[in-house]
């Protein structure tokens, strides 16, 4: 079996993401969501693309390594492409550019009952829970921001458009009494743009969603030290969970990023969704993959190492596809 490093799947994605362009499943569309009959779990020969996130986010990465995994293991040629994540993903995913997405799991319960970002429910379906994402806020000490409410007038970056970021920055500005579009200077950028942004001091800090660490995280905060520093959002949770009961109370290990101390934090799965109609024999194949090697993707970013038999199956709302079923052996 080929093994996966971090480079690699960075490499995979970055070809893939310049020649790919996301195109709808060739593989036959047979069997669908087969409503619990056993298919041979085995992937049919095709193509299909998967959707991840941000350039530098752990979606892009671990995306870029289950591409390989799969095109190395089965009979499917799996390819990645940067988005900008969640809300994009489910959008473009129910639409047929991409066959696999990734999305936070707040997001995919918007999607699968109409609301938020969402204005019907979507045809989707969830492979598996995977791992959970930490929102991550870090401002400039000298912002003088020590709390959410403290961004009132202050330029922050809340992700990019129509990303899980996104709707759970603006969510945590609500929470904590402000509107999103008229109490603060709201950067709508990509992770990247936004990290540069901070170091020349043209944002006052970042709201971000993702796995530990996040390597542009690790970026901003190894050049910086301790001219940045993360808060601790905890304060904004019951709020969240009014919303969605996803949301749950969490932390950023010291170690993570060379940190003084742990941070309190708000902590969110992840998803791994296809289209409700998609082939029950491909969805059963990938399902089993993510754990049978499990280790190869730990070794493409350690967030993989939160892959679990037992979470993968509780994705409610958004229903769990058959063939994921058969190959959790799960009714």
């Amino acid at each position: 079996m080929r093994k996966t490093s971090v480079l690699a799947g960075v490499l995979a994605v970055g070809l893939i993401a310049t020649g790919c362009g996301g195109k709808r499943n060739e593989a036959p569309a047979a069997q669908g969501n087969s409503g619990g009959q056993q298919v041979p779990c085995d992937a049919s020969d095709g193509r299909i693309t998967i959707a991840t996130g941000n350039t530098g986010g752990v979606y892009y990465t671990l995306g870029g390594g289950l591409a390989q995994l799969i095109s190395a293991n089965t009979k499917l040629k799996a390819t990645a492409a940067e988005t900008t994540a969640s809300v994009q993903n489910i959008q473009q995913l129910v639409k047929g550019d991409y066959d696999v997405a990734f999305s936070l799991a707040d997001t995919a319960a918007d999607a699968v009952n109409g609301k938020g970002s969402f204005t019907a429910p979507q045809k989707v379906a969830a492979l598996a829970r995977i791992y959970s994402n930490s929102t991550q806020v870090v401002v400039r000490a000298s912002s003088g921001i020590t709390s959410v409410a403290g961004m009132r007038g202050k330029k922050i970056s809340t992700g990019s458009p129509n990303s899980g970021t996104e709707v759970i920055a603006n969510r945590l500005l609500q929470a904590a009494g402000l509107d999103p579009a008229k109490d603060v200077s709201a950067q709508r950028l990509a992770l990247r743009q936004t990290v540069d942004g901070v170091k020349a001091g043209q944002l006052d800090g970042l709201v971000w969603s993702g796995g530990l660490p996040t390597p542009e995280i690790t970026d901003l905060t190894t050049s910086m030290r301790d001219q940045v520093k993360f808060l601790d959002i905890t304060p904004q949770l019951d709020a969240l969970q009014k919303i969605n009961k996803v949301y749950d109370k969490g932390s950023i290990p010291a170690a993570a990023y060379n940190l003084p101390a742990d941070v309190p934090t708000i902590v969110v799965p992840n998803v791994l969704l296809v289209r409700d109609d998609f082939p029950a024999g491909n969805a059963c194949a990938i399902t089993k993959l993510l754990f049978d090697k499990k280790d190869d993707l730990v070794k493409v970013h350690p967030s993989a190492k939160e892959l679990s038999k037992d979470l993968a199956p509780k994705t409610d709302p958004v229903p769990l596809h058959a063939g994921a079923k058969q190959a959790l052996n799960v009714s």
